[in-house]
């Protein structure tokens, strides 16, 4: 049953990069300044381009996940590479929720006064607070595990 349910958390992890990706890759199509530009114009923007580096922050925890879940499919679970990857899916939600919150401020900041950022901040708000929530729990179980890792060496040497 456990090897059934890692497998499946694997296959969504996949499917949420996979529609991560499709969005990245369709969404600059739709803007609604990108109806008169070339594929390159569209593409080459700044804040597109800023998107896709944020992005590889995202890619990397959702990779980090994946091997979590490996490791739980093998009964790893309380090992080094364990809390390694709870450490850089801890790292990556951090940096993503920084960088979230960098494109906020700039969209604030230096948005046309014609337009009304208030969707784009909500959403800012949000994905920062769901990063931040990632981030809790990733440091939280990495402390958990961690502790458990010492109990279980401190255990095997009093044996």
């Amino acid at each position: 049953m456990k090897k059934a349910s890692t497998i499946f958390l694997q296959a969504v992890i996949v499917l949420i990069g996979i529609v991560a990706l499709a969005i990245l890759i369709r969404l600059p199509l739709t803007e609604g300044r990108a109806v008169n530009l070339d594929l390159f114009s569209i593409y080459a923007d700044p804040f597109i381009l800023y998107g896709y580096a944020a992005s590889i922050a995202f890619f990397i925890a959702l990779y980090k996940a994946f091997r979590l879940l490996g490791y739980i499919g093998q009964n790893k679970v309380f090992s080094s590479h364990s809390v390694a990857a709870l450490k850089s899916i801890k790292y990556c939600a951090i940096v993503l929720s920084i960088l979230i919150v960098g494109a906020g401020l700039y969209i604030k900041m230096f948005h046309n006064k014609e337009d009304d950022p208030a969707g784009f901040l909500a959403i800012c708000m949000v994905t920062t607070f769901a990063s931040v929530v990632v981030a809790t729990a990733a440091a939280i179980f990495e402390k958990i595990l961690q502790n458990a890792m010492d109990m279980k060496s401190e255990n095997d040497l009093t044996i």
